[in-house]
């Protein structure tokens, strides 16, 4: 299978092991970064990871930083992905069979390597069912159609961001 796999920095030592274990099970993968833990911005890798998916480059993507919050919510602004943050193999599993999941999120900080391994597992094994879960998705669709709209931030969110940016510029921890 092909399988596009990234993370930010705090992901960066999960995304490693499971990107060798899938190639070991001889998955074929993109690794979308980083090459690193030096600080990376979990959207700056989850969203064209997410692109790459979505146009059939890959077939699912994996993508990991703290807590899989960023992760997920970046790869979900892509219009036709669908990612999951899950913390369980069942989780996974029920994912990709009832909603066609194209993409997993995890959080390395609250997931176990072992336990990480074996959700990508579930995710990677398992199938969508189709039946009633195609009607479903189909409603989706036309909900993610209805707020396609791209986001716009408030004066007080740019302010945030300019002043964030700044400061990321002058400290060495991100």
């Amino acid at each position: 299978m092909r399988i596009a796999i990234g993370s930010d920095h705090a992901g960066f030592e999960l995304k490693e092991r499971l990107r060798e274990r899938l190639a070991a099970q001889g998955h074929v993968l993109h690794d979308f970064g980083p090459v690193s833990n030096e600080p990376t911005d979990y959207a700056d890798t989850a969203a064209p990871l997410a692109e790459a998916v979505v146009d059939g480059q890959h077939q699912l993507g994996v993508v990991i930083c703290s807590n899989g919050v960023g992760v997920s919510i970046a790869a979900n602004k892509v219009r036709g992905a669908r990612a999951a943050l899950c913390g369980d193999p069942w989780s996974a599993r029920r994912a990709r069979e009832h909603t066609d999941c194209n993409i997993l999120a995890l959080g390395a900080y609250v997931t176990g390597h072992a336990l990480a391994a074996e959700i990508v597992d579930a995710f990677v094994e398992a199938e969508f069912e189709g039946g009633r879960h195609v009607r479903r998705l189909a409603k989706l669709a036309a909900v993610e159609a209805k707020h396609s709209e791209p986001a716009t931030l408030s004066a007080e969110q740019e302010a945030q961001s300019a002043s964030a940016e700044r400061s990321t510029e002058l400290s060495p921890m991100a």
